[in-house]
């Protein structure tokens, strides 16, 4: 066999095994202040020897813990965007219900509490994160391609075929989004597949797909562990890691302006 470019077989390989590694990459999002959840989400990854972590957004609201969450995720993601519950914080909650209002309000409080250069660090942070993050052939949002921040896509809107043949228009190949807690896979001829209908796996073909990665911190999908995705190459997998949300229940439960609904969602993943 002849080496490319002449180099020694051990050199080869090694080049083929860092171009690799560097493929292969978590994508999270919507942690919504769930530091039981994140923590073992980050356990889950580093088992699998992954060195890169994208998060999708939704850092903090909802969840006891912004502040560390903040911290976790601005030391250890490779890129993050911009969530509703982030941007919510940064200025005003618009659109949101009581309860998440309040736990938005309660989450700015928290972390203006903690003074100081922390505190600037944390909301310079937030502050500049950007809407969405192109690397062709992928385009990373929070919401959709329409409306990056905002929009939700939900299985049920594969029956709205004005709505998907826009957000379809605005991505040149594969979109990896959250906002909806919902994990799966759309496809362009108007489908959607859960994670359970892929046997978690997915080989990204020639056709536009939308992922949706799932939530971290609070899952919706009748699933009460936390989901994220691994992308290798074109190769999308799904994982669910089980985590104390007896422990972040208690914490929810401590504050009087997080609504007990908050927490008590967690043991359903509703």
């Amino acid at each position: 066999m002849r080496w490319k470019l002449g180099w020694p077989s051990w050199l080869y390989w090694l080049v083929l095994c860092v171009v690799r590694v560097e493929l292969l990459r978590a994508i999270i999002s919507d942690i919504h202040g769930n530091l039981e959840a994140l923590q073992a989400v980050l356990a889950d990854i580093r088992s699998q020897g992954i060195n890169e972590i994208y998060c999708l957004g939704d850092i903090i609201g909802y969840g006891p813990n912004p502040r560390e969450c903040i911290d976790i995720v601005s030391e250890h993601a490779q890129v993050t965007i911009l969530g509703n519950h982030d941007q919510a914080a940064l200025f005003d909650p618009e659109g949101f219900n009581a309860g998440a209002e309040r736990a938005i309000f309660w989450t700015r409080n928290n972390l203006e509490s903690a003074g100081g250069t922390e505190a600037e660090r944390r909301w310079e942070f937030l502050g500049e994160l950007p809407r969405m993050k192109r690397e062709e052939p992928f385009l990373f949002v929070h919401g959709s391609a329409r409306n990056p921040l905002n929009e939700y896509v939900f299985p049920e809107d594969v029956y709205n075929q004005r709505k998907m043949e826009r957000i379809f228009g605005l991505v040149d190949k594969y979109c990896f989004q959250g906002h909806t807690h919902i994990p799966g896979m759309f496809t362009e001829d108007y489908n959607f597949f859960s994670p359970d209908e892929l046997n978690y796996q997915v080989e990204l073909g020639e056709a536009k797909t939308l992922i949706n990665v799932g939530s971290v911190g609070q899952p919706r999908d009748g699933d009460n562990r936390s989901c994220y995705v691994v992308l290798n190459d074109k190769t999308v997998s799904w994982r669910r890691v089980a985590y104390d949300f007896e422990a972040t229940i208690a914490k929810i439960y401590a504050y009087q302006d997080l609504d007990n609904f908050l927490g008590d969602r967690l043991r359903d993943g509703r």
